[in-house]
């Protein structure tokens, strides 16, 4: 039935948590500097991810190019799950996430979930056919070694939803933070192919309506951003800091209030999608 999808994979996290956190090896002050980081990370989503659900709906074409991406397998890791999005509920899934507010979210049918990290994943190695993670990546507090864990766990392939920052949005133009941001914590296609051997990118252009409430889905629905909830589902807006956030929106309002935003940003009118610097980075793996 639907909810024992991924109770086999469950099972053999209790045992292998264990032996993993024996072969983890890092020196004293190394752990306590990723313990503090990775409290931080699920801090913030514990504070923001309150009402994450209503405003981070999975959007059904982005569904359909992570499904796409997964290819043949049959089990999947979600790591950095949140509230499920993007789950394939056809295949046997099981669910990593750090964050107990997000672990609340998750669906009563949703995957099995452990609360766990990233960078020490309870799976034992080659334990499913993909790892996924989607929009996640840029919040763990060691990327190498998380991605270390991905490979790791996974028999043929892994699936990265990321972001490559682009000078082109006009959201950076209003919070320069986040581009400074965005630079600091996302990888780069090194950082990957490091870490996974040779990958393929492709571009994944965002909807003018996506219904997924990240940083770039209302590129072409501005007045978006001006709405409180909608930021405080995203993490962006809560690293910049309060001063930055505010100058930002003054900003924006009064462009918007004025026309200046439309006459500046007029040509976005007419586009059905428009790429952001989204990324699906997909790995295969071989033996």
């Amino acid at each position: 039935s639907v909810d024992l999808r991924g109770r086999g994979l469950l099972r053999r996290v209790s045992q292998a948590g264990a032996a993993r956190a024996t072969a983890l090896r890092i020196g004293a002050d190394d752990k306590r500097s990723q313990t503090r980081t990775r409290g931080a990370v699920t801090e913030l989503y514990d504070r923001i991810g309150v009402g994450y659900r209503s405003l981070r709906v999975p959007d059904p074409r982005i569904a359909a190019a992570i499904t796409a991406a997964l290819g043949d397998a049959e089990s999947v890791a979600n790591v950095g799950a949140g509230a499920g999005s993007y789950e394939p509920r056809e295949r046997r899934v099981v669910a990593i996430e750090p964050a107990r507010t997000m672990l609340r979210q998750r669906a009563r049918d949703a995957a099995p979930a452990v609360r766990a990290s990233a960078t020490a994943l309870p799976l034992r190695d080659a334990s499913v056919d993909a790892a996924l993670a989607v929009l996640t990546i840029h919040h763990w507090p060691d990327r190498a070694r998380g991605l270390a864990e991905l490979r790791r766990v996974a028999r043929k392939r892994v699936v990265i939803l990321t972001h490559e920052h682009l000078e082109s949005f006009w959201l950076g133009e209003y919070f320069p933070g986040i581009r400074r941001i965005d630079l600091e914590i996302f990888p780069t296609l090194s950082d990957f192919e490091r870490a996974l051997g040779p990958v393929r990118v492709t571009s994944l252009p965002i909807p003018h309506d996506c219904s997924d409430g990240f940083l770039g889905a209302y590129w072409r629905r501005p007045h978006a951003y001006l709405d409180a909830r909608v930021r405080f589902a995203i993490s962006s807006f809560a690293k910049i800091g309060e001063a930055e956030a505010a100058t930002g929106l003054a900003r924006l309002r009064s462009d918007l209030d004025s026309g200046a935003w439309q006459r500046a940003n007029h040509s976005l009118s007419s586009l059905d999608a428009l790429d952001l610097g989204y990324r699906l980075v997909v790995a295969e793996l071989r033996g």
